[in-house]
């Protein structure tokens, strides 16, 4: 497996508070640069695509504001991953193709400096204390009031919710693996309200043991867990 790294460099030490809109807006860009075959079949809006990417960002310093991120240095991390190596492989080759070029963002503009890919190990284990990188969703939609419920690491739906995010997820991409043995327990969650494309949302953070067929562990790995992965949600790290 491999996950990349991007350097970002900024102009002024500060970014919108809504990372996910300038990120996804990047992504986007720089996809549609590299081959519009491929934005076509992610991104296309004639039906909802399910995506096996999933980001975080590592923001040194963050104090956030209303509506900016200030920062103590003029730069960021982002780290990406994909559970499609194939996928992974164009969205390195379309990475390559933004670096040094001047992105705008409403008085600012930032800069993809450095693009570097990283090897992480095959996951063995059927049980993994991890770490969220990036804010976990747990979503229970309701079809009949098109309402959602985010649950939380407070809350005891959140594994039982989370199977069920999975399930959805698999179905859809037609990957055919056993979910039953899976589970997620806080083992020093936080409860927190993350923005979801402006929107206050219940999120966990943490530290969570997660059980599954290493099988299943290695493809979450790369892909993410729950809800809203492809757009800075749910990405984790090993503990141990």
């Amino acid at each position: 497996m491999t996950e990349l790294k991007l350097e970002f460099l900024l102009e002024e030490p500060e970014i919108p508070a809504e990372v996910d809109r300038l990120l996804l807006s990047f992504l986007k860009a720089s996809v549609e640069k590299y081959s519009p075959e491929l934005f076509e079949k992610l991104y296309t809006k004639k039906q909802s695509v399910m995506k096996t990417y999933c980001w975080s960002c590592y923001l040194p310093g963050a104090r956030f504001a209303a509506d900016k991120i200030y920062l103590k240095e003029n730069r960021f991390m982002v780290t990406f991953s994909d559970a499609d190596m194939g996928e992974l492989f164009e969205f390195f080759n379309a990475f390559q193709l933004m670096r040094n070029i001047e992105y705008p963002m409403g008085g600012n503009s930032m800069k993809l400096r450095e693009v570097k890919a990283k090897k992480i190990p095959e996951i063995k284990e059927s049980e993994l204390i991890i770490k969220m990188q990036s804010s976990l969703l747990a979503r229970k939609h309701d079809p009949e009031n098109n309402t959602d419920i985010y649950y939380t690491c407070e809350d005891p739906e959140l594994s039982d919710t989370l199977k069920d995010n999975l399930k959805f997820f698999l179905n859809k991409i037609g990957w055919d693996e056993d979910v039953d043995c899976f589970s997620i327990v806080p083992v020093k969650g936080k409860k927190i309200v993350a923005k979801v494309w402006g929107r206050p949302t219940n999120a966990s953070i943490g530290i969570y043991k997660l059980r599954g067929t290493p099988r299943l562990l290695d493809f979450l790995y790369s892909a993410g867990l729950g809800s809203r992965r492809s757009e800075g949600h749910g990405k984790w790290e090993i503990v141990w």
